[in-house]
């Protein structure tokens, strides 16, 4: 029986894994369940599947979470230091779903641990990349992406040389924006803008999927990830979200990687690599799709994705920039503070105004990039308040 922890249980990703463990309990133990701030959410999962330990980061929530597991025989804890030591208690595999930076250090224990960590926080790649894969070679942890794009990568590499690999090409829905023009964006709402067409996720991947911030992000991910050149790694807008990457090898062959538009089929794989386990996911019909479709990303419509080559290129500490900037500017689209197009301005500002300001070190340790993290937010949010974009309030 494997034994897991999931980190971010009582999210997107934590739901999903929870529903598969669920469907296969003889196959799968619970170690530890962690959450934000949703006390009684975190405390029914933690009984139901009968957790050893449950976390809540939020602190102010604790007494209400160890209230409702009195009796239990589930042990309790909060805060970063409880977050840590649910990742550090021994299990076969770690689920790293806790989103935004707030993911960084308990990420970290659960790679020190030197087992498998099943990762679906992109901070841990785009914020602090060289640091992160540093720690899982020195730790020799077995290192499984959960993101739907770089877990066919995954799955299309198996092994691979990595000089026989001419690119890798990761696939985007397009958003529900793919078609609209530059004055229908301007007006795009908070709301059109979660009406995702093929996936269902929370807010802030809902606004990147549609700003197509969520591939450049996932550029610098892949570039960490599989070890290639970031010239070697292309976007192709694919609507259906069938096919979800495409490996290109230099005998001209090319393998994808096909599947429903479920993220519970990249966590089954996540938590039974090399296996493969059952997932209650929707089956291919290739007569029924009929016509898979593909096309270039509109780039003067999108800029996320040049914004996220500029920082590859730059290297340093501009991917940490760049993805505090983009949250900071969400979560002030979200509400209703910056209009659409003003996301990626908002970002590009962070990034210039960041570069001005000698943020943009050449390389960091873990406490520093927290510190540049925290410094980028204070800069758009300032940047925001001071009515710098065209656009917002």
């Amino acid at each position: 029986m494997k034994r897991v922890s999931v980190l971010g249980a009582t999210g997107s990703v934590g739901q999903s894994t929870l529903d598969l463990i669920g469907r296969n309990p003889n196959s799968f133990k619970i170690v530890a369940l962690t959450a934000k701030h949703n006390a009684e959410r975190l405390a029914e999962l933690a009984i139901a599947h009968g957790a050893e330990l449950a976390v809540i980061a939020e602190e102010e929530c604790y007494p209400d979470l160890k209230a409702r597991l009195a009796g239990t025989g589930i042990a309790a804890g909060a805060g970063m230091s409880g977050l840590i030591e649910a990742a550090l208690r021994p299990a076969d595999c770690v689920m790293a779903g806790i989103m935004g930076a707030a993911g960084l250090r308990p990420t970290l224990a659960a790679v020190s641990q030197g087992r498998r960590v099943a990762l679906a926080n992109k901070e841990c790649l785009v914020s602090a990349g060289e640091i992160f894969m540093e720690a899982v070679r020195a730790a020799k942890t077995e290192l499984i992406p959960v993101d739907s794009e770089h877990s066919a990568a995954f799955q299309a590499i198996a092994g691979a040389a990595p000089d026989s690999i001419e690119r890798i090409v990761l696939t985007a829905s397009g958003g529900p924006f793919r078609t609209w023009s530059l004055e229908q964006l301007a007006l795009a709402t908070p709301k059109e803008a979660l009406r995702h067409p093929n996936w269902s996720m929370g807010p802030k991947i809902s606004v990147d999927s549609a700003t197509l911030m969520n591939k450049g992000l996932e550029l610098i991910e892949a570039y960490h990830l599989f070890g290639i050149g970031a010239d070697k790694l292309e976007i192709v807008v694919h609507p259906q979200s069938i096919i979800h990457a495409l490996v290109g090898y230099r005998d001209g062959s090319m393998l994808a990687q096909l599947s429903w538009p479920d993220m519970r089929t990249p966590i089954a794989l996540s938590l039974a690599w090399p296996q493969r386990m059952t997932a209650p996911t929707k089956r291919l019909d290739l007569v029924e799709l009929a016509q898979l479709s593909f096309e270039r990303p509109d780039r003067q419509r999108f800029q996320a994705i040049d914004l996220a080559r500029q920082v590859m290129q730059r290297g340093g500490m501009a991917a940490a920039v760049l993805n505090a900037a983009n949250e900071i500017a969400v979560e002030a689209f979200l509400a209703g503070r910056l209009g659409f197009l003003q996301i990626a301005q908002l970002v590009a500002e962070t990034l210039a105004e960041g570069e001005a300001r000698g943020l943009i070190v050449e390389s960091a340790d873990l406490a520093a990039v927290l510190e540049i993290d925290a410094a980028a937010r204070r800069l758009a949010l300032n940047l925001l308040e001071r009515g710098r974009l065209p656009g917002a309030a």
